[in-house]
């Protein structure tokens, strides 16, 4: 093994070998389109957007993804600089293992299990109303959001069960269509000179505009919106040559992101004129379709057809973030089976090398955490989709943070990387950068689930109950397999 890599897990660059995941089976745009579909970008603009510029900074919010781009680019620099080391399938519970110990690292490691499955359960939500609506209206088969999603967990896991090639093709597919539309809508408003007030650029990247109103409310969306882009990290073993195809997808997951989000809500911002942005999209969220606040522009630049397309993309591109979380939470499960934390089962790969039982195992998971919504008649948007998706976030943003403070206590003592500015100064600054935006989403994290205080708080103490859970778990699990080995 390389003197510098650090990581226990290799395999032959030929064919793979017990216990780990298919070899030189992605590139960096195979990594790319899984990172893509994990934000969800239709989704992330359909739903996230028009509630940061009704309830944030209004026409600034474009400046605002411009600033969470930034926190994230820097917290990226010391993620790729680990992963030039460590080159694992549990990417943040092996680096913070790395720098933190072995303790925090599997503490996180529930962590980032609890952050995967819920992000994944709270699209099912949403996905399973969006379905049940097309189909109704297209069928005139009316039935319940939870049997169009109970069939899709379904499928889920046989396109998991496939292997990554097979879900980087369908993802591919996916993704392309809806960041095209979009994109395209961008790109010819710019084009044209904006909207009925001009392209606005002072009125959404100026300082002024970026303070105005709550700018923490909006920071707070943006920085949800790049949940994922860390997901470039767990397919380092099946990446081909990962110490260049992983920093690479990263660092153009980022940039592509960012610059998708701000030029996208600037385009929105500037097709209604940033003088009436405000208030239309609190008009769309008062009459409880914050999405027509995107798909109503779209459709007058190109036409009523749009509105008929733009409700079915956001269907695929909830379906394809839910196969890439489906995906990072089973590889997640396999390496704390393999690193026997979790039992040595959850190892078991199928004849095409995907994980398997972990693949079943996380299914389960889905289940039982959208059933119990279902039993009891809840509104699968307002609550599942509301309150896990927010308590992802923050466990998320969490993970992020103890990253960043385990790359800087592990390049400290291993001396593996000579840059102070990958190793010192840039995690330093994007931990910061995280622990403000942690400080944004706990102090608005009742307007990011849409939910009472109540129910804001019990969704908090989950977060640091869940990593304790963690700690003790691994602890049990520590004491009885060095009892077995005697």
């Amino acid at each position: 093994m390389d003197s510098q890599t650090v990581s226990r897990h290799t395999a032959t660059p030929d064919a793979p070998t017990a216990g780990t995941l298919k070899p030189n089976a992605l590139g960096v745009l195979g990594i790319l389109f899984f990172v893509l579909s994990a934000q969800a970008p239709l989704t992330g603009i359909a739903g996230a957007a028009p509630i940061a510029v009704a309830l944030g900074n209004g026409p600034g919010v474009p400046a605002a993804y411009l600033v969470a781009g930034l926190v994230i680019l820097l917290f990226s620099v010391g993620f790729v600089a680990m992963g030039r080391h460590v080159v694992d399938a549990g990417a943040f519970y092996t680096y913070i293992g790395k720098g933190l110990g072995r303790t925090t690292g599997t503490g996180s490691a529930g962590l980032a299990l609890f952050a995967y499955c819920t992000i994944q359960a709270a699209m099912y939500g949403l996905y399973g109303s969006i379905v049940s609506g097309l189909v109704a209206s297209h069928t005139g088969l009316d039935l319940p959001w939870w049997v169009w999603t109970l069939a899709t967990m379904a499928v889920v896991q046989a396109l998991g069960a496939a292997g990554v090639e097979m879900g980087a093709k369908v993802l591919a597919v996916l993704v392309l269509a809806e960041f095209s539309i979009l994109s395209v809508f961008a790109l010819v408003t710019l084009v044209k000179g904006g909207g009925p007030e001009g392209l606005g650029l002072a009125d959404s990247f100026s300082p002024a505009a970026a303070l105005d109103g709550a700018p923490g409310v909006a920071v707070m969306f943006a920085v949800a919106s790049m949940f994922g882009f860390e997901a470039t990290a767990i397919y380092g073993e099946e990446a081909r040559e990962p110490r260049k195809t992983v920093p690479r997808a990263t660092y153009l997951a980022v940039v592509v992101v960012t610059g998708f989000f701000a030029l996208t809500s600037w385009m929105l911002i500037s097709s209604y004129g940033a003088s009436r942005a405000t208030a239309a999209a609190g008009k769309a969220l008062e009459g409880g379709d914050g999405a027509g606040f995107v798909f109503a522009p779209i459709a007058a630049q190109f036409g009523g057809w749009v509105g008929d397309v733009l409700p079915v993309l956001l269907a695929t591109s909830l379906f394809a973030g839910i196969l890439t979380f489906h995906n990072s939470a089973n590889r997640y499960l396999f390496s704390l089976g393999r690193d026997r934390l979790l039992p040595l089962r959850l190892c078991r790969l199928n004849r095409r090398h995907a994980p398997w039982t972990a693949g079943c195992v996380q299914t389960v998971l889905a289940v039982l955490l959208v059933v119990p919504f279902a039993l009891a008649g809840k509104d699968p948007v307002l609550t599942l989709f509301s309150w896990f998706s927010g308590v992802a976030v923050l466990a998320m943003m969490l993970l992020y943070l103890l990253t960043s403070v385990s790359v800087v206590v592990f390049f400290r003592r291993e001396r593996l990387d000579a840059h102070p500015w990958n190793t010192l100064i840039a995690p330093v600054l994007g931990a910061l950068g995280i622990a403000g935006a942690i400080w944004l989403i706990l102090a608005n994290f009742t307007t990011l689930i849409g939910g009472e205080r109540t129910t804001a708080l019990w969704l908090t103490l989950s977060v640091p109950v869940v990593m304790a859970l963690g700690i003790v778990a691994a602890r049990v699990r520590g004491r009885a397999v060095a009892a077995a080995d005697g």
